[in-house]
């Protein structure tokens, strides 16, 4: 699927397919909105209000759905907390002012972390098929809470490496647990870490190859 955009009288819907990882909350919280295994026209905003499209922008983990007014501002803000959730056996759920590669790219994206994604540093499901399994609790380290938790958060996927993340972030697990909270770190995406989310290395051991 490919990126499509649609508007109402008072909302315009952009829904980027390749960042899609199918959590399937559009379709289940609004399928009247988000109209499942039909041909043709499949998103409606008109049959619902703005800020019940923004409700389902704000449920997208992926990004793949955004909201902007009729002029084209924007309706998301950015989180007053940076955070990434560590999806069990999936990708890595980033929910900040992106900043990825240095260029601006939304507020919530997920990234890769079993090394087999097509479309790095993007997840396109292959964790499923891969079987990949890393859990979504790690062990909660010490740390102290940042003078700032929110404002850019730059990631930037290092060649054959990790991703390099810097700003202010909190790691947390898939059940809302903090893990750490950092201003600098390089979390796996090659899958082969012993020490996930975290990077220990293992990609050169391993030979992963990026490709992005």
């Amino acid at each position: 699927m490919g990126r499509e955009t649609v508007s109402s009288s008072n909302v315009t819907v952009t829904f980027d397919g390749q960042r899609c990882i199918h959590s399937r909350h559009c379709v289940l919280d609004r399928p009247d909105v988000f109209v499942p295994n039909v041909k043709g026209a499949w998103i409606h905003p008109e049959r619902a209000t703005p800020d019940e499209v923004l409700e389902l922008a704000h449920n997208c983990p992926s990004g793949a759905i955004q909201c902007q007014h009729p002029d084209g501002t924007a309706m998301e803000l950015p989180p007053l907390v940076n955070t990434v959730r560590v999806r069990e056996n999936g990708p890595l759920a980033f929910h900040a002012e992106l900043v990825v590669t240095g260029r601006p790219n939304g507020l919530r994206a997920t990234l890769c972390r079993c090394g087999a994604s097509q479309l790095k540093p993007y997840c396109d499901g292959s964790h499923t098929t891969a079987g990949f399994t890393a859990t979504g609790e790690p062990s909660t380290q010490e740390s102290n809470p940042l003078p700032r938790r929110n404002g850019p958060l730059q990631i930037d996927p290092t060649t054959n490496g990790p991703l390099h993340v810097s700003g202010p972030l909190e790691v947390v697990s898939g059940t809302g647990r903090t893990i750490t909270r950092v201003t600098n770190t390089w979390l796996c995406r090659c899958g082969q870490s012993a020490n996930k989310p975290f990077c220990d290395g293992s990609h050169e051991k391993a030979g992963f190859v990026s490709g992005d």
